[in-house]
Order: structure tokens, then sequence, then C-alpha cells
């Protein structure tokens, strides 16, 4: 599939209104971020998911709480906490974390449609306040839902609970974006590092209680895909990409929804021998013409 020329810094209007860093920033958005499900699955296959994927986001938002502090930089209130351990539990515990325990057995690729269905499930929830979707939006919804259900049929052999929990997973997603949009959150990156902490803690937790345990030391490529998402996935990926909310234009900044799920999918067929079969690929194209159809509405209704 071929990048959407809207989002493409070819013309020179669209080169006009982006600088370096923006390039920079959207380069890490869209290669660090799609190869986060294949290291995801080297990390998962060694160690438990759940605890792994806590201690991942603990040692992030420390790391990124302790330089903000360090800066001056204030933080969160009592009632700003717990609207961060609200919001970060459902990202980094339901979205990230059910995604982790799905990857022991569900392609990267797969696991990369799922996430990046969120803004179909984000959208559907809107109508529930009272949104008027437009006939793109419907039109969007109506294709990406679509491809949610033929991913179905993607992972033969592979138990109904990780269905459940991919299933699950860009819900979680949706419904955190839903409550930061009406919370009064700290701003810029404090809020991304409480909720980071709060996401791990609660991930962490969950795992010890069900049983998980480090028993063995893991192998050098599970370990080293861990570093990896903690230092990119977690601290370099996510300050680009909100460098891109602030400083790009709105069809840039979330273009990664619609470009991560195909260089994912690219990167678990050339690098882990991942099956592409026809229905992934159909699936693969009605969720990601699904979600730009809703994403590049957003944008030209802001203009």
């Amino acid at each position: 599939m071929s990048t959407p020329t809207s989002i493409l810094p070819a013309s020179g209007r669209f080169a006009s209104s982006l600088g370096p860093g923006v390039l920079l920033s959207l380069a890490a958005v869209y290669l660090i971020w799609s190869s986060t499900f294949l290291a995801l699955r080297y990390m998962v296959s060694e160690l438990p998911p759940l605890a792994t994927t806590g201690a991942r986001f603990l040692l992030a938002g420390a790391i990124l709480y302790a330089v903000l502090r360090v800066r001056g930089i204030a933080g969160p209130s009592l009632r700003q906490w717990l609207l961060c351990g609200v919001s970060g539990s459902l990202m980094f515990f339901v979205g990230n974390g059910f995604v982790a325990i799905a990857a022991r057995e569900v392609p990267s690729g797969i696991t990369a449609l799922s996430i990046g269905s969120v803004p179909l499930f984000l959208t559907a929830m809107e109508v529930g306040f009272g949104e008027r979707p437009s006939k793109r939006q419907w039109a969007g919804m109506a294709l990406g839902f679509l491809g949610v259900v033929c991913m179905g049929a993607s992972t033969a052999g592979v138990s109904s609970a990780s269905l459940w929990l991919l299933t699950l997973a860009p819900i979680g997603w949706a419904s955190a974006s839903l409550l930061v949009r009406r919370a009064d959150l700290p701003a810029g990156l404090m809020a991304g590092a409480a909720q980071l902490l709060a996401g791990g803690a609660s991930s962490l937790i969950a795992g010890l209680i069900l049983g998980e345990r480090f028993t063995a030391l893991p192998s050098a490529s599970a370990l080293s895909a861990f570093v990896y998402l903690v230092v990119l996935g977690s601290l370099v990926a996510y300050s680009a990409a909100l460098h891109l909310l602030r400083n790009a234009p709105a069809a840039v900044a979330t273009s990664y929804a619609y470009v991560n799920p195909v260089l994912a999918l690219a990167l678990g067929t050339s690098l882990a021998g991942e099956r592409l079969s026809p229905n992934t690929v159909l699936s693969g194209l009605l969720v990601i013409s699904g979600v730009a159809l809703l994403l590049l509405n957003q944008s030209e209704s802001r203009t």
C-alpha cells in the first residue's frame, strides 16, 4: 500500500509547513512505533507479559518524571494523579498489557492492526456522547469495523481469550482518549510521565497477582527488546508524537495511526517470517482505509 499523498511533504505547500524537527519526529514515530510490535513479540516470548510491560512503563515513567522535576516542572496535584491513574491504566494496562498477552500467539502485524483501530472505537464512542459523524466518518467506521471483523478470520489457531484481549485493547485506548480530552491533566510531558507510572504500576501488580514471575535470565534478544521498548518506544517516540501534535498539521500528527500498521506488517513478514495471508491483506486495507477517512475528515474540519 502506498503512503497517502496527503501526508507526504512532496508539494511546496506541504513541505513549507514542515521543519526539520517535525520531519525527524515523523520518522521516529513511523519507524520506532511500527517496530515496537515486533520487539514486543520477542520480549514476551521469554518474559511474563504483564509484569514486563509494567516494568517497562514504570521505568520509562520514572525517567521522564525525574527529568521533568529536575527541570523545575511541577508535579501533578492529587486530583490529577487520580485522573492520570485511570487514563494511564486504560492506556498502558488495558491497551498495551492486553496486547502483550495476546502477542505470545498473535503475529505482530495483526496486533498492530488491532491498535490501529483505536480511532474507529473512539469515533463510535463519541457518537454515544452526542457527536454527529459526517458521511465520510460513517463510511470510515463501516470500512474499518468490517476490517476488524475480517481480522478475526486471519487468526486461525489463536485462542478466543487472545482475540478478546485484542478487541478490548483498542477500547481501552479509546476510553482513555475520551477521558484525557475532558480531564484537567498536567501540561505537556508531565501528564505522560504520570500516566506511564500509573499504567506501569497497575500492569505490574496485575501480573504479580496472576502469578507472573521473573524466573530465569532472558536471552540477549529478549533483553534487548525490553531496553528498546523502554528507551525508544516509550521515551523517544512518545516525545516525538507530542512534538508532532504541537507543531504539525493534524493530518501529519495523526498519520501514524494508518501508516504504522502497514510498516508493522512489512517488518513482521520480512524479519520474523510472519505469514501475510490474503485475508490479512484485506482486513488491513479495510482498517487502514477506514482510519484514514476518519483522521483526514477531522483534519479538514479544523481548517
